[in-house]
């Protein structure tokens, strides 16, 4: 299983309309004059998103449970994976989503859908640290503050997409910059491993605009970000 929770389902590659659930309801929110960001993750119903593609992909923290997702995919919803990420015009990755995405997908089979997808798309990567160039083609490292790069991004792209880089996603948030999150809910309990919406979450509301619910228990939700929550008081 390729890293990520991409699938290396055989077959022609799909376009954007293809492979699509006959009863699927996710919308888009109106066209602005900026891009939006997206971010896709698979998670495990307690929140755990590591490691979903293979025992080896994220062994940090001793993750004894890598390759999660393998068992539960649906041929179904991996078209419509693809066929959301086909969308893409750009793939924004944190340091270390990037670093197992490169040491996998520059010599995946090509028959692969996701090889020529992800080799031919801009990767600008978010990273404090990293000083040295970037091997993988089309990679390069956010220019400027997270909040100012994304914003440039936004204004050079109609979709800016993001794929694990699960603490990046965190700041994304923080910095509200996430205009969809398409989630992958698997029927899964783990009890460790790395959360998406782990300590430091801020509050946001959420608009649904989206679900599908696939044969193996699968949910796939779309929401958008609807700024800060609303609170009351059931005692009144």
């Amino acid at each position: 299983m390729p890293p990520g929770g991409v699938n290396r389902a055989r077959g022609p590659a799909m376009s954007a309309g293809d492979g699509r659930s006959p009863n699927r309801c996710i919308a888009t929110s109106e066209e602005g004059t900026v891009g939006r960001l997206i971010v896709t993750e698979f998670v495990t119903l307690d929140g755990v998103a590591q490691a979903p593609g293979g025992p080896e992909e994220d062994r940090e923290g001793d993750f004894p449970y890598g390759g999660w997702q393998a068992p539960l995919l649906d041929r179904e919803a991996v078209g419509v994976v693809f066929a959301e990420a086909s969308t893409m015009d750009a793939l924004l990755l944190g340091r270390r989503t990037y670093e197992i995405f490169a040491g996998y997908w520059p010599g995946a089979p090509q028959e692969i859908p996701f090889t020529g997808l992800l080799n031919h798309v801009p990767k600008p990567v978010a990273s404090r640290t990293h000083t040295g160039p970037l091997t993988w083609e089309g990679s390069s490292v956010l220019a400027a503050p997270l909040a100012e790069g994304v914003a440039a991004l936004k204004e050079r792209h109609d979709e800016v997409h993001v794929i694990g880089s699960l603490d990046l996603v965190q700041s994304l948030l923080r910095s509200g910059l996430v205009d969809r999150l398409s989630l992958w809910l698997y029927p899964l309990l783990l009890g460790s491993g790395k959360r998406l919406f782990a300590g430091g979450t801020v509050p946001t509301a959420l608009r649904l605009t989206g679900s599908v619910t696939y044969g193996n228990g699968t949910l796939h939700l779309a929401y958008e970000t609807a700024g800060r929550p609303t609170y009351g008081n059931l005692a009144v």
